[in-house]
This record gives structure tokens, C-alpha cells and sequence, in this order.
């Protein structure tokens, strides 16, 4: 696929006085890939016939289990108003149902349809594959530098998202 056409010196940063630093390549590379990752996943959700945020929701399910409807809403950082109506959507549509909590019951449950999840996964199978496959390219020490920084930035991301969102 595409691996083989990444190199680092492919990766600049914006025009500036002097050759670019790697602080700024870096920063360059993670808004290519943040831009890569909003195409992917616009893309995924219309083969699935999903919206964006429909698809983010089944991802979330998917990884993690059921939730409650709060508990997507934080994940997802959605307001649980808007939560209630993307629920509804996607039992409509058939990727998630209702049901009540086993220990509390109050509370509701927001589960997955594995039947209609598990034909999405193969969409990134090869992608998944080529991404094994760069990994197997840097030493342990290496990806765990790597792993540290992509936490960390996205930690970063969520926390900026949800403050933007609060205002």
C-alpha cells in the first residue's frame, strides 16, 4: 500500500526563515495524519451509511462494550441530548440496541450489534496490516516513544475538543 512512499524528509513544515526544524516536521506530520484520519473516517461512515458521528459512536461501542448513554456522551463528547437522538438513529439503522442495566435499573445500556459491526471491520483490514507492518520496522524502545507521544497528543487533542466544546 502506501508505507513505502512515507520517507521523513516527505514530511515538511510551513515556510519559514531556515530549513524547517523537527519539532516542525513533527508537528507538520501529526496535522497530515489528524487530516488522513478525519478522511478515513468520513469515508468509512458513508460506505457503512453512517454519519461521522454515528460511526465514531459504533467505533466507541464497539471498543470499549456497552455504555450508557452518559458514558458515550463523555467518550464521544457529545451532549447527552444529543447522544438520546444519535441512539435512536442507530437502533434505527440497526447497529445498536437498548437495554437495561444489569445491576441498576435505572440505567440503560447502549450495545453494539455484532452482526451489523462486524462486516465494517474488514474495511481496515489492509490498513490495519500496513500499520503492523511499520511497526515491525522500529526497534521496541522506538514504538514505545512513538506510543508515549501519539497517548499523549491525543490526550492533548480530546482535552482541547472538550474545552472548545464546554465554552
Amino acid at each position: 500500500m502506501s508505507s513505502d512512499r512515507c520517507l521523513a524528509e516527505d514530511v515538511v513544515a510551513a515556510p519559514s526563515a531556515g530549513p524547517p526544524s523537527l519539532t516542525d516536521r513533527v508537528m507538520s506530520a501529526g496535522r497530515t495524519l489528524s487530516a488522513a484520519s478525519v478522511l478515513l473516517h468520513q469515508a468509512m461512515a458513508g460506505r457503512s451509511g453512517l454519519s461521522p458521528a454515528e460511526h465514531r459512536a459504533v467505533r466507541l461501542i464497539d471498543e470499549l462494550g456497552p455504555l450508557t448513554a452518559g458514558e458515550l456522551a463523555v467518550r464521544s463528547q457529545l451532549s447527552t441530548g444529543t447522544v438520546t437522538a444519535l441512539v435512536d438513529r442507530l437502533e434505527y439503522k440497526g447497529f445498536a440496541r437498548r437495554r437495561r442495566h444489569p445491576t441498576d435499573r435505572r440505567r440503560v445500556l447502549i450495545e453494539g450489534r455484532a452482526d451489523r459491526i462486524r462486516p465494517l471491520r474488514p474495511l481496515l483490514g489492509g490498513w490495519a496490516e500496513e500499520l503492523a507492518r511499520l511497526c515491525e520496522g522500529y526497534a521496541e524502545p522506538e514504538l514505545e516513544t512513538v506510543l508515549h507521544f501519539l497517548t499523549c497528543a491525543a490526550r492533548a487533542q480530546e482535552d482541547l475538543a472538550a474545552e472548545l466544546t464546554s465554552r
